[in-house]
């Protein structure tokens, strides 16, 4: 109760503001803000308290690539832990689930601090890569998924070494490094089948 009265009276203070033709504070726009939340997609302030960060293209790109190749893994991690004729590739796809479902809660609400939407459905190429992967069984589907894997790992790998690396966003460079070495190790198992 003490919360909402406390905002009421911020937002009341800033309308007086504007009334007044007084330049507009950060406070006075956080209170709009959280007021207008119902009705505006809601951008929220990063670790370091500032308000979210105009990220460049290229960082936009690979937390989107990162959301999109995330959500992929998991699905696939899914039909593995399934379809999988072999014990080891149902305990791949099991490991896959579990590393990529928190990583992507991570990037989420990395994504969420700076404003940028993720990814909610597979696009048409990971799309059909989970239709086919679908349509397998047996050891042709374990032979398929741990070769999609290899190749998707690969990419992965090269993506956020150079994402850890040339970031300019410092949160997005921070979680691509953390995130980095759980990838290496997926890459090195993948091959290992």
């Amino acid at each position: 109760m003490k919360y909402f009265i406390a905002l009421s009276l911020i937002a009341m203070l800033a309308g007086c503001r504007e009334k007044a033709g007084q330049p507009q504070t950060e406070t006075t726009g956080t209170a709009q803000s959280v007021q207008n939340t119902s009705s505006a997609t809601a951008t929220t302030t990063g670790a370091t308290g500032g308000t979210s960060s105009a990220m460049s293209p290229d960082d936009k790109e690979f937390v989107s690539k990162a959301g999109m190749g995330g959500l992929a893994e998991v699905q696939m991690g899914s039909l593995a832990e399934l379809k999988a004729a072999s014990a080891g590739v149902k305990a791949y796809g099991e490991r896959m689930v579990n590393d990529h479902s928190k990583a992507n809660e991570e990037l989420s609400q990395l994504a969420t601090a700076k404003g940028v939407a993720l990814p909610a459905e597979l696009d048409a190429g990971h799309k059909s890569a989970l239709d086919h992967l679908t349509s397998l069984s047996g050891a042709e589907f374990d032979k398929a998924y741990m070769q999609h894997m290899v190749e998707d790992h690969e990419q992965d790998v090269a993506e956020f070494e150079k994402a850890s690396t040339s970031a300019q966003d410092s949160d997005v460079k921070a979680w691509a490094a953390k995130t980095l070495p759980t990838l290496k190790e997926h890459l090195r198992l993948a091959k290992s089948f």
